[in-house]
C-alpha cells in the first residue's frame, strides 16, 4: 500500500466516546453512540441472529447444502478484477472504486469506511466520506478496531440519508440488527472478510518478526497460495510461507477470544462481500442482493469477471488443523515441524493444496472448528447462544460435535 497523505477533504471524524469494556467486544462503534442500549441485542458475540438477519437482508436463510452452507445466501460468484487497478489498492481496488462510484453518482451522499490514521497508516481511523477522491485513504489493509458505527449519529446529524457503509462482519450484523430504527432512505453494505485481528500495536510486534526493517513495509497480505506477501517503499517484495511464520512466538491472547470465535468469515449479511479467498490471485465477489448487483454494475465497464475455479481437497488440511487446535487449547504442548522440512511442506501446499473455491471452503472450515474448540475452552457458557447452527454442520465431518447443553438449534 502506497503511503496516502491524509486530504482536507477528508471530514474529521468527530470526537468518540470512550469504548467502555464489554466482554467479547469489537469495538464497532455501537457502544460509542446513542444505540449503546442496543447493544445487548445487536452484538454477534452477545445476542447472534444469523438466521432471522439473513431472512431480513436476503428473504430466507442459507442453503444448507452447497456452497452456500460455507458462503451464506448468494445470487453469484465471480473471479473479478479490475481492468486498471487503482494505485495502492490491496488488490485492484474493487472496494474504493466501488466507494467511489457511489458518491460520484450521486447514489449515497456519505460512505463509512476506515481510512488509515495519519501518524500510522497500519492505524484503523473511521471516517464519513462525500467525496469521491477521498475514497483513495481508504486503500489497503489496517489492522485494529475500527468503531465506524459510533458514526452513524453524526451522519444523522448532517442529514445524511443515503449511506453506504464498507465494513467487517461483526460491523454488518450490528449495522443490519439496527438498520430498521435509523431513518435511512437507502443503505448499501460493502462486506470484506475479517480474520484474526489485533490491535495496532501488536500488529506492529508481529511485522518485527517477520523482518528487520518493518517501519519500511507498505503492505501485507495472506495469499490463498499458503503465503505471505510483503511490499516495501524500496520496491522490494518478499513472500513468506505460512508454515514459517513466527506464530509461536506471538503471545496468548495475540488474536482476541473474539476474533477466534467469529463464525461469519465471509460476510454474509452484505449486499456484496468483496474478499480473495477464492480469486486464485484476483479477487472474490459474492453478489448477495439486488442492491449488491446494483453495486457491481456500478463498474460494469471497469470489471473483468469470470468463473471461480475449484481444485484439491481441503479433507486433509483441516484435519491436520483440527488435532493442532485441540491439542493447543486443552493446553497439550504442539510440537511443530522441523526448520528443515517447513520449506517442503509450503512447498507440497502450494502445489497439491486446495485451490479457489476449496481454498475458500477450507478456511470457513478452519474458522468453524477454531471457533467452537475456542469457546469450549475460554467461554463454555457463551456456545450455546453464539454457536450457529450452520458452523456445527460444517464441522460433524471432522468429529467436532455438540455436547450437552452446547448447541442452541433454533435462533431467535
Amino acid at each position: 500500500m502506497a503511503a496516502v497523505a491524509v486530504l482536507p477533504l477528508l471530514e474529521q471524524t468527530p470526537t468518540l466516546a470512550p469504548a467502555p469494556h464489554r466482554d467479547l467486544c469489537t469495538d464497532c462503534g455501537v457502544s460509542r453512540s446513542s444505540h449503546a442500549a442496543s447493544c445487548g441485542k445487536v452484538c454477534q458475540f452477545i445476542h447472534p441472529k444469523y438466521d432471522a438477519l439473513e431472512r431480513q437482508v436476503h428473504g430466507r436463510t442459507r442453503a444448507r447444502t452447497g456452497d452456500e452452507a460455507f458462503f451464506g445466501p448468494f445470487r453469484a460468484m465471480h473471479r473479478a478484477r479490475l481492468q486498471t487497478p487503482l494505485a495502492g489498492a490491496q488488490w485492484t481496488g474493487i472496494t474504493t472504486r466501488i466507494g467511489e462510484r457511489l458518491l460520484a453518482t450521486g447514489a449515497v451522499d456519505a460512505v463509512l469506511a476506515t481510512a488509515s490514521d495519519p501518524e500510522d497508516r497500519w492505524r484503523p481511523r473511521p471516517a464519513i466520506l462525500t467525496r469521491p477522491e477521498e475514497m483513495a485513504q481508504c486503500r489497503g489493509m489496517k489492522m485494529g478496531y475500527s468503531p465506524i458505527l459510533a458514526l452513524l449519529d453524526e451522519a444523522t446529524a448532517r442529514g445524511y440519508r443515503r449511506l453506504a457503509v464498507i465494513g467487517v462482519a461483526c460491523q454488518v450484523h450490528a449495522l443490519r440488527a439496527l438498520e430498521s430504527t435509523l431513518g435511512l432512505e437507502r443503505l448499501y453494505v460493502i462486506g470484506t472478510p475479517c480474520s484474526d485481528n489485533t490491535t495496532t500495536e501488536r500488529f506492529h510486534e508481529f511485522l518485527g518478526l517477520l523482518t528487520d526493517t518493518p517501519a519500511r513495509v507498505t503492505y501485507l497480505e495472506f495469499l490463498a497460495d499458503f503465503r505471505v506477501e510483503l511490499r516495501f517503499d524500496d520496491g522490494r517484495t518478499q513472500f513468506i510461507p505460512f508454515m514459517q511464520l513466527p506464530i509461536s512466538q506471538l503471545p496468548a491472547d495475540f488474536f482476541p477470544a473474539t476474533c477466534r470465535a467469529c463464525f461469519d468469515y465471509t460476510n454474509s449479511l452484505s449486499d456484496l462481500t468483496v474478499g480473495y479467498m477464492a480469486g486464485e490471485g484476483e479477487q472474490w465477489l459474492l453478489v448477495r442482493t439486488a442492491r449488491g448487483e446494483e453495486l457491481c454494475a456500478l463498474l460494469a465497464d471497469e470489471l473483468v469477471l469470470s468463473a471461480p475455479g475449484s481444485a484439491g481437497d481441503r479433507s486433509g488440511a483441516v484435519r491436520t488443523f483440527v488435532r493442532v487446535l485441540e491439542r493447543s487449547v486443552g493446553g497439550l504442548p504442539v510440537r511443530r515441524a522441523p526448520k528443515w522440512v517447513r520449506p517442503l511442506i509450503g512447498w507440497a501446499q502450494r502445489r497439491f493444496g486446495p485451490k479457489g473455491l476449496e481454498f475458500a471452503r477450507t478456511r470457513v472450515e478452519m474458522k468453524a472448528a477454531e471457533g467452537i474448540l475456542s469457546l469450549r475452552q475460554q467461554r463454555p457458557h457463551r456456545m450455546r447462544r453464539m454457536i450457529p447452527a450452520f458452523a456445527w454442520d460444517l464441522v460433524a465431518r471432522y468429529g467436532i460435535v455438540a455436547q450437552p447443553g452446547e448447541r442452541l438449534e433454533a435462533q431467535p
